[in-house]
């Protein structure tokens, strides 16, 4: 599937990652996914290297981990940016899975 064509794509209810966007050549290099935590478990730390990451919310309550120490709550309703070269993490703080959306796109400079 050429970048150039716009598509959609139905969002599973399974308690597991699914892969949305892969990056080229179905994009012009956005990748996303939608990820499912159970409680007590974490994403693991990494950084967004040269990418730019949004991360939108859907069910359950957790936290934003930013670097070492800066932590932000995060669940359903909200949305949540992170610019490039930023190590950071999610994980789940609640009681219910928690669901959300990730999209990562290169940064332009």
């Amino acid at each position: 599937m050429p970048a150039q064509s716009a598509f959609t794509v139905d969002l599973d209810d399974k308690p597991e990652y699914q892969r949305i966007l892969e990056g080229q050549p179905q994009t012009l290099g956005m990748r996303s996914g939608r990820v499912h935590l159970e409680p007590g478990k974490a994403c693991g730390q990494h950084s967004t290297k040269n990418h730019e990451e949004l991360l939108v919310f859907l069910a359950g309550r957790g936290e934003l981990l930013i670097g070492a120490d800066t932590r932000h709550p995060v669940g359903r309703g909200k949305v949540a940016y992170i610019p490039p070269e930023t190590l950071h993490d999610v994980s789940n703080t609640g009681s219910e899975p928690l669901i959300y959306i990730y999209c990562v796109a290169p940064a332009g400079r």
